[in-house]
């Protein structure tokens, strides 16, 4: 990718951001699946949120396991 194609890119990622409602995470929990999602409070890690309302801290390594960090 060149920087410009890039530049692009994150522009468009952006403007998904600001437009997003949250009704996809909200179908993902309402089907059962968690949802995963940053904050500022842990940059190197996420937060895994379940249907039941549970929160957890967990890393993700290189190859795309989960681990989990502690309960939030």
């Amino acid at each position: 990718m060149t920087p410009a194609e890039e530049k692009r890119f994150w522009a468009v990622v952006e403007r998904a951001f600001a437009r997003d409602d949250g009704q996809a995470a909200r179908s993902h929990l309402a089907a059962g699946r968690p949802i995963y999602y940053c904050d500022d409070r842990y940059p190197d890690d996420f937060i895994r949120k379940w249907p039941d309302g549970r929160r957890e801290l967990v890393a993700v390594d290189d190859a795309g396991n989960i681990s989990v960090i502690r309960c939030l």
